[in-house]
C-alpha cells in the first residue's frame, strides 16, 4: 500500500472509527479546587501562554496530522489559515513522503502560504534518522514550510503494528543529537500516544531536545488504529492498549525540570480545557491535541474547528475565574485534589 494511502486511512480512521484507547489519561483522577472567594473578573483573565519564546493566545499546539495525500493539502490549509488568524502554533504531519516524493510538497508547502507569520513546526519520523539525515533533506524539511521547529516523532509501537512499517530502531538517538546540531531551528521530540517515560525523557534531554511533548496513552491508540487497517483485525489487537497514560508521563517527566532547561507539552487524550488546565497544574507548559481539531475540520472545516477553539477557551476563562486565577502562570498542583 502506499504511503498516500496510508495517510488517508489514518485520517479516515481517527476521525469517524472506534480507535481510543481502553486505559484513560488519568486526568478523571483530579478535580479542581473551587475557590469559593475567587475575586476575578472573568473578562480580565488571560489564557495567553509562551513556548520556545514566543507568546501565544491559548496554551493549545495542533498536533502533527497530516499531508502526502490528495485532501490533505484542504486540510492542512484550514489549519494553517486558523492558525495564523488565533495565534496558535501548529506541526504538519509527517514529511517523510515529501522527501521521498517530491510531487508531494505542496500538501505541506500550503500551510506557510495561508499563515505567513504562524509558528509551523516541521515534522519527520525518528526512524528516518538512523545513519542522520543529510543536509539537503534537513533543509527541504525546514525551507519547504519556513519551518520554526521540527518535530521527531517516535512510533514504535505504530510501525510494529504497521504491516509495511519500520521494523529497526536502532540509532534513532544518535540521530536525534545529529539533527539538534544540524538544525537551524528548535527540536521537539514527541510520542504518538504511547507515552514518553521519565528515562526515556532524561536520554532525549541529555542530547540537547529542547521540548519534550509526552503524548501518552489515553487518547487515540494508534496501534488500533493499525490493526484496524489489517486483513485480520485482531491479529496483534493485545497491543490495543500498550502505553503510558498520559498523567503518568507527566508524572516522570516533569521533575526533571530541576536539573534540564526544557519545556513540557502535554498531549495524548487531550480533549477539553478541562485536561489542558488540568494538564499545565500539573507541570506541562502547553498542551497539543490533534483528534477533536481534525475531525472538527474534516465535518465543518473552518467554522467547525472556530466553534470548537471558542467553547475551549471560554471554557479556560471560567476555569480559572472558579480557580482565582488571573492568568495560567498562577496554576499548579495546590489547585487540584486526587479523587477518592
Amino acid at each position: 500500500m502506499s504511503i498516500k494511502q496510508r495517510k488517508k486511512d489514518h485520517v479516515d480512521l481517527t476521525v469517524g472509527g472506534e480507535v481510543n484507547y481502553a486505559q484513560s489519561t488519568g486526568f478523571e483522577d483530579y478535580r479542581f479546587v473551587h475557590n469559593a472567594l475567587p475575586e476575578v473578573d472573568v473578562a480580565s483573565v488571560s489564557t495567553e501562554c509562551s513556548l520556545l519564546g514566543r507568546t501565544f493566545d491559548f496554551p493549545l499546539f495542533i498536533s502533527s496530522m497530516t499531508g502526502g495525500y490528495t485532501d490533505a493539502g484542504a486540510v492542512n490549509a484550514i489549519i494553517a489559515e486558523f492558525c495564523e488568524t488565533r495565534n496558535l502554533p501548529f506541526g504538519v504531519g509527517s514529511q517523510r513522503v515529501m522527501l521521498e516524493q517530491p510531487e508531494e510538497t505542496e500538501s505541506f508547502s500550503v500551510v506557510r502560504e495561508k499563515a505567513p507569520t504562524a509558528f509551523i513546526a516541521a515534522n519527520i519520523g525518528g526512524a528516518q534518522l538512523i545513519g542522520g539525515l543529510n543536509s539537503e533533506k534537513i533543509s527541504l524539511l525546514i525551507g519547504s514550510i519556513e519551518a520554526n521547529a521540527v518535530i521527531v516523532h517516535l512510533n514504535s509501537l505504530q510501525e510494529l503494528m504497521q504491516p509495511e512499517g519500520d521494523r529497526n530502531f536502532e540509532g534513532i538517538e544518535d540521530g536525534i543529537g545529529q539533527l539538534i546540531e544540524e538544525s537551524s531551528v528548535p527540536v521537539i521530540v514527541k510520542e504518538t500516544g504511547a507515552g514518553i517515560s521519565g528515562d526515556a525523557a532524561k536520554r532525549l534531554l541529555d542530547k540537547g531536545v529542547s521540548v519534550i511533548d509526552i503524548a501518552g496513552a489515553g487518547g487515540t491508540s494508534w496501534a488500533k488504529v493499525e490493526n484496524k487497517r489489517k486483513e485480520d483485525a485482531n491479529a496483534e489487537s493485545a497491543f490495543d492498549d500498550w502505553g503510558i497514560p498520559t498523567v503518568q508521563c507527566l508524572k516522570e517527566v516533569q521533575p526533571l525540570k530541576q536539573n534540564y532547561d526544557f519545556e513540557l507539552i502535554a498531549s495524548g487524550g487531550i480533549r477539553s480545557s478541562f485536561d489542558i488546565i488540568k494538564a499545565l497544574c500539573l507541570g506541562a507548559d502547553f498542551a497539543a491535541s490533534a483528534q477533536p481539531v481534525i475531525k472538527a475540520v474534516v465535518n465543518d472545516g473552518f467554522d467547525g474547528l472556530d466553534h470548537l477553539y471558542r467553547q475551549w477557551q471560554k471554557q479556560a476563562q471560567i476555569i480559572l475565574t472558579l480557580l482565582g486565577c488571573q492568568n495560567l502562570s498562577e496554576l499548579g498542583l495546590h489547585l487540584l485534589r486526587r479523587t477518592p
